[in-house]
């Protein structure tokens, strides 16, 4: 009799359970008045430092910015959250602003992000350019041809896509081309190591599956975290801004959890 009893309690349980995650408030990440909550890395410095100033918060806008620098030289950064996050949905919206440093790659142009399962700041190399991630990629239109935003980009890791193991470094999403000067709303849906989607302007552009590290090194060593024992697989992890020789804007910056 207690067994059935438990067996007829399942579902409502699992109804609780949905009820609570969809329950959970939207949670501001940027406070719009300073970098509280959040910590740099930038290529060459050490973590905690903000070189130049590059990211900086100016009318509520956390800003990535330039013009302090000389010369980009390969001066990669991330702003990270100071918390891992596992299930949860994160919005925010961009912009580009202004030119790309003259000495960064051509790719850079109008090229940003926000990465998802990222590793720890302090767990990168001093030189590291990338954190192994997830990229939620920002792109906007260099009247060359469609450009679409909304892939995803793969710094030391792979995903799947309808169970195949995938390690091609960018999966295209099915998002319309931007101005650079539009504010773009993007929404990444996470549910641990099952599943990611992305949308843009509330429409959804791409889902992928089982976002992994990669053991063979195709973009950036993933090894060494491997080595120091983190898992295959990537439930969790910080999330970053990315600052990448391109001036950009963010605002709104929200996190919704899903957890139970």
């Amino acid at each position: 009799m207690i067994f059935r009893s438990a067996v007829r309690l399942l579902p409502v349980l699992a109804a609780l359970a949905t009820a609570s995650a969809a329950d959970h408030p939207w949670v501001k990440l940027f406070n719009g008045k300073d970098l509280d909550g959040w910590t740099p890395k930038v290529s060459g410095h050490k973590c905690g430092e903000n070189p130049f100033n590059t990211f900086r918060v100016e009318d509520g806008i956390l800003k990535v910015s330039y013009d302090g620098y000389s010369k980009f030289d390969e001066q990669y950064g991330h702003l990270f959250t100071n918390l891992a996050y596992s299930r949860y949905i994160l919005r925010m919206e961009y912009r580009f602003e202004g030119k790309m440093m003259t000495d960064a790659p051509n790719y850079t142009n109008l090229n940003s992000g926000v990465m998802i399962h990222a590793q720890p700041p302090q767990s990168m190399g001093l030189r590291q350019g990338f954190p192994a991630s997830m990229e939620f990629q920002f792109l906007a239109d260099e009247g060359k041809g469609p450009r679409p935003t909304g892939n995803v980009c793969t710094p030391g890791t792979n995903l799947e896509l309808d169970g195949k193991l995938v390690t091609q470094h960018i999966v295209e999403s099915s998002a319309p081309t931007f101005p650079a000067d539009e504010w773009v709303k993007i929404e990444v849906e996470v549910h641990g190591n099952e599943e990611v989607i992305h949308r843009v302007n509330g429409k959804e552009v791409l889902r992928y599956q089982r976002p992994q590290l990669d053991p063979q090194n195709r973009v950036i060593p993933a090894t060494p975290l491997l080595d120091a024992g983190a898992p295959l697989q990537l439930a969790y992890g910080h999330i970053a801004l990315q600052a990448e020789a391109q001036p950009v804007w963010f605002r709104n910056i929200e996190l919704k959890s899903l957890e139970p």
